[in-house]
């Protein structure tokens, strides 16, 4: 199955999904991320959902975040359309819904990608290789592209793995991907 294919699939699946088993699913995928071996680390990025995309709810993983003191760090697309920065969330931070449905920081303090320890990424599909399937855009691969080699990467998603994802050499796999059920550990996995 071609990626468009795949992202018409999800989107579909998704829209099923109502909103009280989006934030159900939503508090075990925060709960399942406890389990994961990166809470030794300092600076987490992750995305906030677009409320119409029926995206994983962050929201609770922030709790998580804000409770072990964690700095965290949300992208913001720059005006120029094919770029992020990405802005320290603070308790004063204004957010604003972008064209694209993005809630993103009116303003803040820039943090360099070098300087983030773990991103939480968006996705509408995985496979059981860590490949993923994003909206097409590329705004995550080229972000990940600059992050540090050591950077851990963990997707976030309502639904099992496909076998197999067509992969293409500006695609960068994850190394973790968190379900409600489960988490998958990829063979790219460089945590000890």
């Amino acid at each position: 199955m071609n990626k468009r294919k795949i992202r018409l699939k999800y989107k579909s699946k998704r829209s099923s999904i109502t909103e009280i088993e989006r934030d159900e699913n939503s508090i075990n995928i925060a709960n399942n991320c406890l389990k994961l071996p990166i809470w030794k680390l300092s600076n987490y990025h992750i995305f906030l959902p677009i409320e119409d995309k029926i995206e994983v709810n962050t929201e609770f993983l922030i709790y998580i975040l804000h409770g072990k003191d964690k700095t965290i760090v949300v992208p913001k697309v720059l005006d120029k359309g094919a770029e992020m920065t990405h802005l320290l969330l603070q308790d004063n931070t204004t957010l604003k819904v972008s064209k694209y449905g993005v809630p993103e920081p009116v303003s803040g303090i820039e943090i360099a990608p070098s300087e983030i320890d773990v991103v939480f990424v968006p996705l509408l599909a995985f496979d059981e290789l860590g490949n993923r399937v994003g909206y097409g855009k590329g705004y995550y691969d080229r972000f990940l592209t600059i992050c540090r080699e050591d950077t851990v990467f963990i997707g976030l998603s309502f639904f099992t793995p496909e076998a197999i994802i067509p992969f293409e050499k500006t695609d960068i796999p994850l190394n973790f991907c968190v379900t409600p059920h489960k988490i998958y550990t990829f063979k790219n996995n460089f945590i000890k």
